[in-house]
């Protein structure tokens, strides 16, 4: 029997910052996967969580988790799917550190991803954007922040990571207003920003001070803004713009909306997926993609560019009621 917490310690904390070089987000999502995991197995087993074994942890015992997930935590397949893809991950880490365990390994990396149905996803128009944007208090600090995190999500169609994770000295304003975003997979890119993002931004430096955290945007007690705590500051503006806007009450707005909201409209403006690609830090097309089957022009245009069929001309002629009823008496007999 080979002791499970030794290996997960290496694997968390050397393999994949040192080896694989993933983000800390991968890390952390990667640690809380095995958390819901180790605890759920340790009730099954009633043992410790510290005196789980590798070969505890085989494949019956991961279905069984996953439907867990699904049945008793309501988790959606996506998440469900990403809880499979960390423990993949851990058993191809295992599959060279422990021999004995190789028939195990196969049979985890064999258990399939689950389908999901691709929804269309939910962006808002410019009108309810610019109401959202419109929501927090300028004369006040907090409002001054909120605004400028809300202009900057939408504007660089930023994932609420990269938002949060934005320092100091990745913001210019020389020779035109940019930021650089460290992005999804250790992917930078520079960004321009309009003029009234770079303004509102402006007017946060001048209240922020001097506290001494890397990070541009700090919550109310001077330490880096969470991504929950955006989610948070998020879901305050929402519930202000729903009274001049009634049609955000039927949307629901994440963070990730904003994203989506930002890669609509430049999708809609330029008619470019390539641009929308680059814009986002996708890593290939086929994440972008996505917006096209939300984007009802694209389809218009695709419409109007093909050639109809043409019809044949029909002749309808009324039949003789006389003729109907005969024929319907008929029948009866």
């Amino acid at each position: 029997m080979t002791l499970l917490a030794p290996h997960l310690e290496t694997f968390l904390r050397e393999y994949l910052p040192r080896d694989r070089h993933v983000s800390s987000n991968t890390v952390e999502s990667y640690a809380y996967a095995f958390q819901l995991l180790v605890c759920f197995a340790a009730g099954r087993l009633r043992v410790p969580p510290s005196a789980l074994q590798v070969e505890q942890l085989d494949s019956p015992m991961l279905l069984d988790f996953l439907a867990h997930l699904e049945s008793k935590r309501h988790n959606t397949p996506r998440t469900r799917n990403a809880r499979l893809g960390a423990f993949k991950a851990f058993f191809r880490f295992l599959e060279y550190r422990v021999p004995s365990s190789l028939d195990q390994v196969c049979r985890i990396k064999a258990i399939p991803q689950k389908k999901m149905d691709q929804k269309v996803i939910d962006y808002l128009t410019r009108e309810e954007m610019q109401s959202l944007l419109d929501a927090p208090n300028p004369r006040t600090k907090a409002g001054i922040r909120d605004r400028a995190m809300l202009h900057l999500a939408f504007a660089a169609g930023l994932r609420v990571s990269e938002l949060v994770g934005i320092r100091l000295a990745e913001l210019a304003f020389h020779p035109h207003p940019s930021i650089r975003v460290r992005g999804k997979g250790r992917r930078e890119r520079d960004l321009p920003l309009w003029k009234e993002t770079a303004m509102v931004v402006r007017a946060w430096l001048a209240v922020r001070g001097d506290k001494g955290a890397p990070e541009l945007f700090l919550n109310s007690v001077g330490e880096p803004m969470t991504r929950s705590g955006f989610a948070y500051v998020l879901d305050k503006h929402v519930q202000t713009a729903r009274r001049n806007t009634p049609s955000l009450s039927a949307k629901r707005v994440s963070p990730h909306v904003l994203r989506h909201t930002c890669a609509m409209h430049t999708l809609i403006a330029t008619h470019d997926i390539r641009k929308v690609s680059l814009w986002l830090g996708h890593a290939t097309l086929q994440s972008t993609e996505v917006y096209l089957r939300a984007d009802p022009t694209e389809k218009l245009a695709a419409l109007a560019a093909v050639m109809p069929p043409n019809l044949s001309r029909g002749h309808f002629k009324a039949p003789d009621k006389l003729l109907a009823m005969l024929r319907s008496a008929a029948h009866g007999q």
